[in-house]
């Protein structure tokens, strides 16, 4: 448990030291928000749905913890080429200790920068409709952030330099997003994309937040809390187990 506390402490630090990155990840979301939120708001209004500002909000709160998590397995490539991973890989500890500490790292530093977007979005105009609903959505943010944190550590495990990263977030990231219901309602979608949408484990981590924040959901919130619980677990077993074939 030591280990885990110093390597979760370790990316908090880092996370706080660079405070140009806190600014730059911010850039993003206040873009979707302004942009996609006020330039498509009187067609979303027209359609007979309401605010698209209120709809969007929580898809780029889930985008940001998407994001910023997935980006852990990128200090995790950096740790390996420049020798702190191979010191902490032959340090008498568990490696799944060492996962487990970065993935919760990683988890923690995408919270705290969606719990700033979701600040951003009540200056926007975003308001939740439900104050006593907010635990639930920051219970979703978190598994959200845990999952995809722990996704991004298990694909650095695996790769040697930083340029199969880029790569990784193109042809697996991006489409779990754009697929996800975060910019976009999930009803009255054609059939494959239907079914695509309810494989996607993002698509109940935005579903789960829309519903915190708005009390609107086309995924039943229950269930969608399980899949992504569910999920977790068996992405840490994968994950650890990849950081077991890492070569010291």
């Amino acid at each position: 448990m030591r280990t885990i506390y110093i390597l979760w402490l370790r990316q908090l630090k880092r996370f706080i030291r660079k405070k140009a990155n806190i600014v730059g990840a911010l850039g993003q979301p206040i873009l979707f928000l302004v942009a996609l939120g006020f330039g498509l708001n009187p067609i979303f209004a027209k359609a007979g749905d309401g605010s698209y500002i209120q709809f969007l909000a929580p898809g780029v709160i889930a985008m940001t913890a998407l994001f910023t998590s997935v980006f852990t397995g990128m200090e995790v490539i950096w740790d390996k080429q420049f020798g702190f991973l191979k010191e902490t890989l032959v340090a008498p500890v568990s490696r799944f200790e060492i996962f487990v500490g970065k993935t919760l790292g990683g988890a923690t530093v995408a919270v705290i920068q969606g719990i700033l977007v979701f600040l951003i979005t009540l200056i926007i105009g975003f308001r939740p409709e439900n104050l006593l609903l907010l635990p639930v959505a920051l219970g979703f943010l978190i598994l959200v952030a845990c999952l995809f944190s722990a996704l991004g550590t298990a694909i650095a495990a695996r790769l040697e330099d930083m340029q199969g990263f880029p790569l990784i977030l193109n042809f697996v990231i991006q489409p779990l997003f754009f697929l996800s219901g975060a910019l976009f309602p999930l009803k009255n979608l054609p059939a494959i994309l239907g079914v695509i949408t309810k494989l996607n484990p993002l698509s109940y981590g935005v579903e789960g937040l829309r519903y915190g924040l708005t009390g609107v959901s086309h995924l039943p919130p229950l269930g969608g809390f399980a899949f992504l619980a569910a999920m977790i677990v068996l992405m840490v077993i994968i994950g650890s187990r990849q950081f077991t074939r890492i070569e010291v």
